[in-house]
């Protein structure tokens, strides 16, 4: 892995282009993913989990973490009990560190934007955390999200406030309400995911939680 700072590859990551250039960086930092995200204070994963334990009752339900990254999600998800884990992401390099975790049952290189490699109503849950943001996922992934969540299932996701307010995902969000796709259940308190990194640290997020009919 090439020298380059924890700080510098959260500002690759954001300002990435296209999606070439996102898995480029990715496959990159696969290997010191995990260590650097402990270093900043990372803590998307375990507020996720927490609602995941709340909203998700049945420890077999088969739950798609998309944008799984090196599985650090599903990990504490496992430690939870969760039985039936499946990943996506779009980095072969970090896949390959969430497989070597063992805890999901089946992981895949896909992108969330595109249209997604499962039927329709697979998943009781879909979680997403720190995937969300720019130079990612745009809004229009929700739908194929929705597509593959079971009537009566849980989406479970982390946005910036700034990536909320000035992506278009509040747009987004709303109109899915609006239009009955589904429903809100419950919006966190805003706080910041990385403090303990410096471009970051003012940048606060919530988590959300939506159910369809």
């Amino acid at each position: 892995m090439s020298k380059v700072t924890r700080e510098q590859r959260l500002e690759q990551v954001y300002g990435a282009k296209s999606n070439d250039e996102l898995r480029a960086i990715y496959d990159d930092w696969a290997q010191a993913y995990d260590q650097d995200l402990q270093a900043l204070g990372y803590s998307y994963p375990p507020a996720i989990a927490g609602l995941v334990g709340r909203y998700v009752r049945e420890r077999d339900a088969p739950i798609l973490d998309a944008g799984a990254g090196t599985g650090i999600v599903g990990e504490v998800l496992a430690i939870l009990d969760y039985t039936r884990l499946t990943g996506i992401d779009l980095s072969d390099g970090m896949l390959a560190v969430a497989r070597a975790k063992g805890v999901y049952a089946e992981l895949k290189n896909q992108i969330l934007g595109e249209r997604l490699d499962f039927p329709d109503d697979a998943f009781a849950a879909v979680v997403s955390a720190g995937v969300l943001t720019s130079g990612h996922a745009p809004p229009s992934c929700f739908d194929e999200l929705i597509r593959v969540t079971r009537p009566g299932g849980h989406l479970i996701f982390t946005l910036s406030v700034p990536v909320y307010e000035g992506r278009g995902f509040r747009a987004k969000l709303e109109a899915l309400s609006r239009q009955g796709v589904w429903r809100s259940r419950e919006t966190t308190p805003t706080w910041c995911a990385l403090p303990r990194a410096a471009a970051e640290a003012a940048i606060m997020a919530r988590a959300y939680v939506f159910q369809l009919p």
